[in-house]
């Protein structure tokens, strides 16, 4: 550009300038075409999330529904132990499980595919060894629930209704991985189908547990760790066998235990975030076992949080 072209230049309309500019830049400027592409996108990938997150949550509703026909003491009990495991178990393992998202998320950004499996192995490491004294305290909920207070025969109720999910705990750790390592990939369908599959599943084995094996609530509780384990177990076959797995998931390595100290730097602040959020909510519940009537509080709150 000659001295004449830059004079005519700043001396044209700012207005003049601006339209020029966009004109030229129309191509990388907004589209509404893209606009609509892009939340297409969006929501093909948000959509089955929420179903997935929505059923695995309606597991533990399902199950406390069919101990509602047990009777009011059942029913608190019930819920109260499902309050209980939520803020003492699955609020922990699901806040650690998030930092996956941060590790996972920057792999595969990098094309470091095979590192995705190495994340989800030492998540799962680490999960599991959580699991471990969460069960413990889970094995003595009766006690605690006494100890802060609550209703005797409620406590009583939920110590075994705790005791019968400790098997849950281990299969929730597996199923949190499971869901972030494939999340991370943009691989939601499966875990769409594989929810679906074992909700409806879940229906036919909590009325089989509660109703006809003489286990009553505790059956309930077997029916939760039965699905989590099933939806474990449909997940992992499909990562094995999937082609679209193949780069992220190549076996197990000893790699995996290298690198947990920098795991648990991000997952130990993410499930002290996780848990203040979960246990505002949960809270309520259990401080309604301290109301005048703890049987009716308990089981009417509990109905009205879990819809």
């Amino acid at each position: 550009m000659d001295v004449e072209e830059q004079k005519q230049h700043l001396e044209s309309p700012l207005l003049a300038v601006c339209q020029e500019k966009k004109a030229s830049t129309s191509g990388n400027g907004f589209r509404k075409d893209e606009f609509f592409s892009e939340m297409k996108r969006q929501l093909s990938l948000a959509g089955p999330l929420v179903l997935v997150n929505l059923m695995i949550y309606c597991l533990q509703v399902i199950s406390v529904m069919f101990v509602g026909h047990l009777g009011e003491l059942a029913l608190a009990g019930a819920s109260m132990a499902t309050s209980f495991a939520s803020v003492t178990g699955f609020s922990m393992l699901i806040g650690m499980a998030s930092a996956l998202d941060t590790f996972c998320g920057q792999s595969y950004g990098a094309k470091q595919y095979h590192m995705l499996g190495i994340h989800k192995q030492r998540a799962m490491i680490v999960l599991l060894s959580a699991s471990i004294p969460l069960a413990i305290i889970w094995a003595n909920a009766g006690q605690i629930l006494l100890f802060f207070k609550q209703d005797p025969q409620i406590s009583a109720e939920a110590g075994s209704y705790a005791r019968f999910m400790i098997p849950s705990i281990f299969a929730f750790a597996l199923l949190q991985c499971q869901v972030r390592f494939l999340q991370m990939q943009n691989n939601v369908v499966p875990m769409m189908v594989s929810s679906g599959i074992t909700t409806l599943l879940h229906i036919f084995i909590c009325w089989f547990l509660v109703f006809k094996s003489g286990l009553g609530n505790k059956g309930a509780a077997l029916a939760n760790a039965t699905s989590y384990w099933i939806n474990v177990l449909l997940l992992a076959i499909y990562v094995k066998n999937s082609l679209s797995c193949k780069r992220t998931w190549t076996g197990f390595s000893k790699e995996a235990f290298h690198g947990i100290h920098e795991f648990l730097k991000l997952a130990i602040p993410s499930a002290v975030m996780i848990c203040f959020e979960i246990w505002s909510f949960e809270m309520m519940v259990l401080l309604s076992g301290l109301l005048p009537n703890p049987k009716l509080e308990t089981s009417v709150l509990s109905i009205r949080l879990e819809s």
